[in-house]
C-alpha cells in the first residue's frame, strides 16, 4: 500500500468517527482585540446602505423639512425626528397629506364665486383668485389640489405649521439680553484690597515666568471637578500668561470664572446672552474678554467686576472671535461669521473697520501668524486662506479635493506651525512661515472628532499635542514623531474643550458635553 492511500484511509476513518468535526477550525480568540468591531465606512462611524429612488428620497426629505419627521427606512413603522408630530399626523408623508379628489371638491364648493369680470361693484363683483371662503375655519393647507387635477390660478400663502418648533425663528428678533453678573467667591477683596485679578505668589510656583520655560508631561489623574454649567462646555480659556483663573463658556448661555488655586471655587458668573456661547477670548492683558453667541451678539466684558462694556453685531452668527494679540492693534478683534465673512471691529469706537469676504462657507477658525502681521482662516467651504491684517484680499488659498472642513486650530509655540482639527478624524499641520503649506509628515491620528467641533492644544514647550475626542477621551501625541502617548477617559460623552495650563508642567483642563469641567495632573 502506498503512503497516499494509507493517508486517505486514515482521514476517512477520522471523519467517520467524528474526530475531524471535533477539531477547532481556528485557534483561541485574542482577548486583547475587541470582538464584533464593525469597520467605519464614513468618518462618523458606519452608515447602513439603503437603496431609495430619487422620488422616494425627495418625498421623505420634504416631509422631514416640512413636518419635522420622516420614516425610518431601516425599520418599518418607525420614524426619526419629531415623534409627537408623527403621531399627530398618523405618520403621513407630504404626498399622503394632500387632499383627495372628494376633499378638494368639497373645499372648492365652500369658496365664493369669482364673479363677473365686467362688474366692478355690486353683488356680482369680480373677485378672481382673491375670492374668500364662506367658512373661516377652512385649513389653508388643504387647498392644495390632488395630483390628478389641474391647478387653478390661485396663490395662497403657506401657513406656518404649529407642530414644528422652529427654534431658528428666534434669531429674527435679535435679543440682546440683560447683562448681569454675580460674584460667588468667599471674599471679593483680600486684606490689601486686591481682587482675583492679582496673580498669587504664595503657591510655591512662579506664575510670572516666561511661557515654555519648563518641560511639559502627560497628565495622569483627575485632581478636581467643577460643576455649575447645565449644558455643554463650548470653550475654555486660562488667564493669559499666569493661568491663575479659568474662564468657561457653555451652551447654557452663561460664562463663568473659576479659581484654579487655593479653594478652586466659582468666582463669578457673567449673564447677558440669550443663546449658547460659541466662543470666548481674553484680551492679551486679561483685563477684558470677548464673548460670541448664537444670539448674534458679541460682547466685551470687564474681567474683574463683570460689567458689559460694549456690544457688537452684524446680524449674523459669530462662530469664532479673536483679539489681535499685540500692540498697537490689540484694541481690535476679528470674528468669523456664519455669512462667510470675517469682520474687524474697533473696541474703542465700536465701529466695523474692515470686512474680509472671500470664503464660500461659514468661517470656523482664525489664527494669527508671522508675528501677528497675518492670519489664517478656515471655513466650511473646506479651504484655508491667509490674509494680511487690514487688507481684505487673501494672499494664499489652499483648497484641495481631499480636504475636509477644519473646525478648530492651535498655533505651535514656536510660531512655525498651526495645527487644525480636520473632520476626517485627524489633526493636520500647516507651516506658518513665508510658504504656507501642509506638512505631509505631521498628521495625528487615533481619535474620533467627526461631527463635533473639538478643541485641540499644543503644550507650551511645543512637545505634546492634545485633543478631545467624541468618545469621551483626551488624547496626547508626541509632536515630533506623531506617536500616541496616552488616552485618558475624561467623560461619558464627547470632550469638546481642552486647554494646557500655561505655567504648570502637566496640568490641563477639559470640558465635555455633560457640562462638567475637569482639571488633570
Amino acid at each position: 500500500m502506498n503512503p497516499s492511500t494509507s493517508k486517505s484511509l486514515i482521514r476517512q476513518h477520522d471523519s467517520d468517527s467524528g474526530l475531524l468535526d471535533a477539531r477547532p477550525a481556528l485557534g483561541p480568540a485574542n482577548p486583547f482585540v475587541p470582538q464584533n468591531v464593525v469597520k467605519k465606512n464614513v468618518p462618523t462611524g458606519r452608515a447602513q446602505e439603503v437603496f431609495l429612488s430619487d422620488s422616494t428620497f425627495a418625498t421623505h426629505h420634504r416631509t422631514f423639512q416640512s413636518l419635522g419627521y420622516a420614516q425610518n427606512p431601516s425599520a418599518n413603522g418607525k420614524f426619526v425626528g419629531n415623534q409627537e408630530a408623527a403621531r399627530l399626523m398618523d405618520g403621513k408623508n407630504i404626498i399622503q397629506k394632500r387632499p383627495n379628489r372628494e376633499e378638494s371638491k368639497a373645499i372648492r364648493a365652500k369658496r365664493h364665486k369669482q364673479g363677473d369680470p365686467s362688474v366692478l361693484e355690486g353683488a356680482d363683483t369680480y373677485l378672481g383668485p382673491w375670492a374668500r371662503y364662506k367658512d373661516d375655519d377652512v385649513d389653508e393647507e388643504a387647498e392644495e389640489l390632488a395630483s390628478d387635477e389641474e391647478y387653478e390660478e390661485e396663490v395662497v400663502a403657506p401657513a406656518s405649521n404649529p407642530i414644528i418648533d422652529k427654534a431658528g425663528a428666534g434669531y429674527l428678533d435679535i435679543n440682546t439680553g440683560v447683562e448681569e453678573t454675580q460674584f460667588h467667591g468667599a471674599e471679593q477683596f483680600d486684606y490689601q484690597g486686591r481682587t482675583y485679578m492679582h496673580v498669587p505668589q504664595d503657591l510655591g510656583i512662579d506664575l510670572r515666568k516666561e511661557l515654555g520655560s519648563i518641560q511639559n508631561y502627560v497628565p495622569k489623574t483627575n485632581i478636581h471637578t467643577w460643576k455649575s454649567h447645565t449644558k455643554a462646555i463650548t470653550s475654555l480659556r486660562f488667564f493669559p500668561s499666569s493661568g491663575h483663573v479659568l474662564l468657561s463658556a457653555s451652551a447654557d448661555s452663561k460664562i463663568k470664572l473659576w479659581d484654579v488655586y487655593h479653594s478652586r471655587e466659582l468666582l463669578r458668573t457673567f449673564s447677558g446672552h440669550s443663546k449658547a456661547i460659541s466662543d470666548i477670548t481674553f484680551h492679551p492683558s486679561g483685563k477684558h474678554f470677548l464673548s460670541a453667541s448664537y444670539d448674534r451678539q458679541m460682547k466685551l466684558w470687564d474681567t474683574e467686576y463683570g460689567k458689559c462694556i460694549s456690544r457688537f453685531t452684524t446680524g449674523k452668527i459669530p462662530h469664532v472671535i479673536r483679539f489681535h494679540p499685540s500692540a498697537p492693534n490689540d484694541h481690535e478683534f476679528l470674528a468669523g461669521m456664519s455669512d462667510k465673512k470675517i469682520v474687524q471691529f474697533d473696541t474703542r469706537s465700536g465701529q466695523l473697520v474692515q470686512e474680509y469676504d472671500h470664503h464660500l462657507g461659514a468661517v470656523n477658525t482664525i489664527t494669527f501668524i508671522d508675528q501677528d502681521r497675518r492670519f489664517i482662516t478656515t471655513s466650511d467651504d473646506q479651504s484655508l486662506r491667509a490674509w494680511e491684517y487690514g487688507i481684505p484680499v487673501p494672499v494664499k488659498l489652499i483648497a484641495e479635493p481631499h480636504m475636509f472642513s477644519m473646525v478648530r486650530s492651535a498655533p505651535h509655540p514656536s510660531g512655525k506651525y498651526v495645527a487644525f482639527q480636520s473632520l476626517d478624524n485627524q489633526i493636520v499641520v500647516y507651516s506658518s512661515n513665508d510658504r504656507i503649506r501642509q506638512n505631509q509628515r505631521k498628521v495625528f491620528k487615533g481619535h474620533n472628532n467627526a461631527g463635533y467641533a473639538i478643541d485641540l492644544a499644543v503644550s507650551f514647550d511645543g512637545k505634546i499635542m492634545m485633543s478631545g475626542d467624541s468618545g469621551g477621551y483626551v488624547c496626547f501625541w508626541n509632536w515630533n514623531t506623531c506617536e500616541p502617548l496616552a488616552k485618558l477617559k475624561a467623560s461619558d460623552g464627547p470632550v469638546l474643550s481642552a486647554q494646557w495650563h500655561p505655567q504648570e508642567t502637566s496640568k490641563v483642563a477639559t470640558g465635555g458635553l455633560d457640562g462638567v469641567i475637569k482639571y488633570w495632573d
